[in-house]
């Protein structure tokens, strides 16, 4: 079995590189595994390399090291490959998905607790081909996401100043709702819409769990939609919306399970998120994909570790 570390040496505030080849080369000596190195060096790099490993036919274990992107990358490139199983070194900013694993999230750093643990099978969004792992949301939370890789390149915006400088400018110079027509496993609700969020995990945006009770494992997909409200009134309800707490906003907020989900916008693109990439689309449509990916952690790690029942 091979052990392939892909290493996006631009993910997060320090370059890991070195680190992580120190590791690579740990579990070479110590267990004498069959451990190499690959970087990223484009977007997109990720997903061509895991699937070229995995198309290879041998067993390969791939280890994402970056963040949230690079875990996706690598889920779209191995998706529904039996011979491939990944796992994650965080070296992102945010690294929400790892957050699904509740406490053990800090074992995820070092591969020495990675590399002979289980491997379960994990389900997968599934956007025109696209595959996202954890949430795929479009409207005002889609538009802050696109926003802070807008603002990220200018040299006097840190992280938190490009989130923050998005907040603004989506608050003030843009819309909160957005005419849509969302179906839902074939029944067509049309209405102005804030965010529409399809969550297969539970956390994104840096700390937000819009559906709490959502599992990674379960063959289910869950959504919620958030009707259009004021600005001030959205200000004053995102925190108990970022909380998991939407039961408590029965006039605006509606969560339901499904296995295809589709928005549409006659007046507009829609932006959408899937795992922190952003895109333009008037037709989003998102189903429950029929592949699943592999993936390995610390021993006893649940992906639902945070779920609520």
């Amino acid at each position: 079995m091979r052990h392939v570390f892909i290493i996006n040496p631009r993910a997060g505030k320090k370059d890991q590189t070195a680190r992580i080849y120190e590791m690579a080369d740990r579990l070479r000596s110590l267990h004498g595994l069959d451990c190499a190195c690959m970087l990223t060096d484009r977007p997109g790099g990720a997903t061509e390399m895991a699937r070229r490993l995995a198309e290879s036919g041998g067993e390969v274990r791939v280890y994402a090291c970056g963040g949230d992107g690079t875990v996706s990358e690598a889920a779209n490139g191995l998706a529904g490959f039996a011979n491939a199983a990944m796992t994650c070194i965080p070296a992102g900013t945010g690294n929400d998905f790892l957050k699904n694993f509740g406490p053990d999230l800090e074992k995820f750093r070092d591969a020495e607790n990675l590399w002979n643990g289980p491997s379960f099978p994990l389900d997968l969004i599934d956007c025109g081909g696209r595959y996202c792992l954890t949430i795929a949301c479009s409207g005002i939370d889609a538009q802050v996401a696109e926003g802070v890789h807008l603002y990220s390149r200018s040299p006097l915006l840190n992280g938190r100043g490009s989130y923050l400088a998005s907040v603004a400018a989506n608050f003030l110079l843009r819309p909160i709702g957005h005419r849509w027509t969302v179906t839902l496993d074939g029944e067509a609700e049309e209405g102005d819409f804030a965010l529409v969020s399809v969550c297969n995990g539970r956390h994104y945006g840096g700390g937000s769990t819009p559906v709490p009770e959502a599992r990674m494992d379960d063959g289910v997909l869950n959504t919620i939609l958030i009707h259009k409200i004021s600005k001030l009134a959205f200000a004053r309800l995102f925190g108990v919306y970022s909380a998991g707490n939407y039961r408590q906003l029965p006039q605006i907020a509606r969560s339901m399970t499904a296995r295809e989900i589709r928005i549409q916008s006659r007046d507009e693109e829609i932006v959408t998120c899937l795992d922190g990439e952003c895109f333009r689309s008037r037709d989003v449509v998102l189903r429950l994909a029929d592949k699943r990916v592999n993936f390995f952690g610390p021993a006893g790690c649940d992906p639902n570790a945070t779920a609520r029942p």
